[in-house]
């Protein structure tokens, strides 16, 4: 697409006459090689995640968040009921095939179908998680929802700007940067300049087509190692590459 002029000459944005407002994210399971990808619910979810988030007695994982850690258990749940069942955030645990636990968090929000714009966050991955296939598996389900299920045209990544494993995890599956908002929001008593980023869907063809490459079974060996990185395997297929501004 290109832009245009209107009548008096303006430049102004590419025409969608076609577009109509998506659905919103459906309450059902995904489901891969290594993972699970399902709405949260308290009653299957609840005790895995505490166990799993308990792993880490620093607390590092809480920083960046707006909640946590928490006290006990007691607290956790009532944070989880009250965070993490409704619709916007539409949060999901992440549950590991073989055991059959939930090792992780994350959720749809801002959820905008009239312009398809929705926003990844409170990504939140239990130690046992962090740097494993599931993942970045996780991360992919949820995309191809997104863009392949629903059709939506914008997916966002927001982060404090000092977080900088967020910040990493955001360029390695494959969001683009597009800036820095000063003074965004506040939060556990302090300010926070947020970092955006964005995948949209023209560039999700060939981002999707290194995922499916780096998550296929012939990319690990007998020990669970990737044999090729998912940065160079985005790169085999032009993710990243620039284009047009419409």
């Amino acid at each position: 697409m290109s832009a245009s002029s209107n009548e008096l000459g303006q430049p102004i944005g590419c025409a969608l006459p076609d577009w109509r407002a998506r659905p919103r994210p459906p309450r059902t399971t995904m489901a891969g090689r290594f993972c699970r990808v399902e709405p949260v619910a308290a009653t299957r979810h609840a005790a895995d995640l505490y166990d799993a988030f308990a792993a880490d007695r620093e607390g590092r994982i809480w920083t960046y968040l707006a909640y946590g850690p928490f006290a006990g258990r007691p607290e956790f749940d009532a944070w989880l009921a009250c965070t993490c069942l409704g619709e916007d955030p539409l949060f999901h645990a992440i549950v590991d095939q073989p055991s059959g636990k939930a090792l992780g968090v994350a959720s749809y929000l801002r959820i905008e179908p009239a312009p398809g714009v929705i926003e990844v966050g409170h990504i939140n991955y239990a130690p046992a998680l962090q740097r494993t296939p599931a993942a970045t598996e996780a991360m992919y389900l949820m995309l191809a929802r997104v863009f392949d299920e629903l059709g939506y045209r914008r997916y966002e990544w927001k982060c404090d700007t000092l977080n900088a494993p967020s910040r990493r995890a955001a360029i390695r599956f494959g969001f683009r940067f597009d800036g820095i908002f000063p003074q965004a929001t506040i939060y556990k008593g302090r300010n926070r300049d947020t970092a955006w980023y964005s995948i949209i869907d023209r560039h999700w063809p060939a981002l999707k087509a290194g995922y499916r490459e780096w998550l296929a079974p012939a990319n690990f060996d007998a020990a669970g190692r990737q044999r090729h990185s998912l940065a160079a395997c985005l790169a085999r297929h032009g993710a990243g590459a620039a284009d047009g501004a419409c």
